[in-house]
């Protein structure tokens, strides 16, 4: 298994909009992404979060890897969306020793092809634990207020696991 770790739009776009992208370069040093989630990000637009990404990717700790094939990507879209897809299918190709994934689909065909995953919601909690945050709760009210989906039993659940429930 390699070190590398490869995330999906979601979270990424998440952390960016809210302004906690550097946790990740905190805890992993650098991600990788396929080309269809660099897409995904829209680093060209004014999007609130964009600039953070757009920076993260010309420093180079967020990398845009292509894919060898595409022909696996190709039947999971059947499945999940395209950005999901590949961010799965990259994880394999590249033996990634994690998968940064919120979707509850993509999520569970990533572990059925024995990819470990974890979710932004795992992502706060390790940074809280690893000294990076004080405090899980203003970044998941932040996410919520950004338009981050967080259904509330998930929310608690992250608050428990971060001991603030």
């Amino acid at each position: 298994m390699s070190s590398l770790v490869v995330a999906d739009a979601g979270p990424l776009i998440g952390m960016a909009r809210t302004g906690h992208l550097s946790i990740l370069k905190s805890l992993y040093n650098s991600i990788s992404i396929p080309s269809r989630v660099f897409e995904e990000l829209k680093v060209s637009s004014h999007k609130p979060g964009t600039m953070a990404l757009s920076e993260a990717i010309n420093a180079g700790w967020i990398k845009i890897v292509e894919l060898k094939q595409a022909s696996e990507s190709s039947i999971l879209r059947l499945l999940i969306d395209a950005g999901e897809a590949e961010s799965i299918q990259l994880a394999l190709e590249k033996n990634a020793r994690l998968l940064i994934i919120d979707d509850r689909k993509g999520r569970k065909i990533a572990k059925s092809r024995g990819i470990k995953v974890i979710g932004t919601g795992g992502i706060l909690i390790m940074a809280k634990r690893a000294g990076i945050l004080d405090r899980v709760s203003p970044v998941l009210n932040a996410l919520s207020d950004a338009g981050y989906r967080l259904s509330p039993d998930l929310f608690k659940r992250i608050m428990e696991l971060a001991n603030e429930g």
